[in-house]
């Protein structure tokens, strides 16, 4: 049931009227009161109805995207072919206003800008990047896409696994077994599919869509790669612990090795941010641990750049001495020195077609999930151990 003015103001212990003129901002009011009816009007995630009943269930023409970081390329890339699609059929109207969302990587302020996005009706939110793999987000943040979707807003997931929000709480959004394309196992395919996971009745709205990235598969052909080049001694500097991306990413790494009957030793995986800072320690950390190491296996293509530094202080040659293999080909990758060999994503494929999702220009794939291959990239930065 949808919050009412006055069950803020029986939070808030005011009147309708003082709750209505502190959202109105239309008559003074004590800072002490005003303070208390903000609270409550965040704590139960209250949004104003509009000024008549028929345009309270309306959405405008304002697209949310959430990003981790703009700056990021791999952020850049999905948010301007989302935006690339915002101009609607050529026709007049059919534009729409795309409003892009810093969240620094901040799961809090993931749920914020969905609250304060619901408040503004958007027409459609799209969601990029890894989500986080903790189980009291994940309910919040399925509470609030089923929320969004009740008020006919159209959730795009773009990179990030599929949200069952019909069973708001019930799990951590961990992965089922699926396929999709030939592709395999589908990365965190919700346990229901997002048509049957919505919520029931026939209010609940559009149903969330997906548009997912074969992270395992990637990952998995690099360590392949390396291993057909005769490497044994692989480190891996890994993405940030308790996101999908990174779990996905290094059971990739790992299938490969266990393939090939290596051993996966712990010391050989150090965790960092996706940043060049991160793989210039983590690569220091790894030959600390293990001078010995042949290849080095990166979280993305940047924190690659990072670790080919450290590498060359160690004086160690690229690739020579170390391969050094990075992920999702991002347009500074083939003009590294050495070249970079990685895995690319098909990025700007992935935010045109979230964008077309969202503004229902594309049909939706049956089980709400669209699952893009990946592809190995060999370039310079990769060769057979030194012997």
């Amino acid at each position: 049931m949808a919050v009412t003015l006055a069950d803020v103001a029986a939070r808030a212990g005011v009147s309708a009227a003082t709750v209505s003129r502190v959202l109105n901002s239309n008559y003074p009011v004590a800072k002490a009161t005003r303070d208390r009816v903000l609270r409550a009007v965040a704590e139960l995630e209250y949004v104003a109805n509009g000024p008549a009943s028929a345009l309270a269930a309306a959405t405008s023409d304002l697209v949310g995207i959430l990003v981790n970081d703009v700056a990021d390329p791999f952020f850049g890339i999905l948010a301007s072919a989302v935006q690339s699609e915002m101009s609607g059929d050529g026709t007049s109207g059919g534009e729409k206003l795309a409003v892009v969302c810093n969240t620094g990587g901040s799961p809090e302020r993931e749920l914020t800008y969905l609250t304060l996005l619901h408040r503004q009706r958007a027409g459609a939110v799209v969601l990029t990047g890894g989500a986080t793999e903790d189980p009291a987000h994940t309910a919040a943040l399925a509470a609030r896409v089923a929320r969004l979707s009740a008020a006919g807003t159209q959730v795009v997931l773009c990179g990030r696994p599929p949200l069952a929000v019909g069973v708001v709480g019930s799990g951590d959004g961990a992965p089922v077994a699926g396929s999709a394309g030939g592709l395999g196992s589908v990365e965190g395919r919700a346990a229901s599919t997002p048509a049957a996971s919505s919520a029931s009745g026939a209010d609940a709205g559009p149903a969330p869509l997906t548009v997912a990235f074969d992270n395992r598969g990637g990952a998995r052909s690099l360590t392949e790669h390396l291993v057909a080049l005769g490497h044994r001694r692989i480190g891996c500097v890994a993405g940030p612990e308790g996101l999908t991306t990174t779990r996905h990413r290094l059971e990739g790494h790992r299938a490969a090795l266990a393939a090939h009957g290596i051993e996966d030793m712990p010391g050989r995986t150090v965790h960092g941010a996706y940043d060049r800072a991160s793989g210039y320690a983590a690569a220091h950390e790894l030959l600390r641990r293990d001078e010995g190491l042949t290849a080095v296996v990166a979280a993305n293509d940047t924190v690659a750049l990072g670790v080919c530094a450290a590498l060359r202080e160690h004086g160690r040659r690229v690739p020579e001495d170390v391969s050094v293999v990075g992920f999702d080909d991002l347009p500074f990758s083939m003009d590294a020195v050495p070249a970079l060999t990685t895995v690319r994503l098909p990025l700007a494929e992935a935010g045109a077609r979230a964008g077309r999702l969202a503004m229902g220009r594309e049909p939706a794939p049956a089980d709400g999930v669209v699952l893009l291959s990946s592809e190995l990239v060999i370039r310079k930065s990769t060769a057979p151990p030194y012997s």
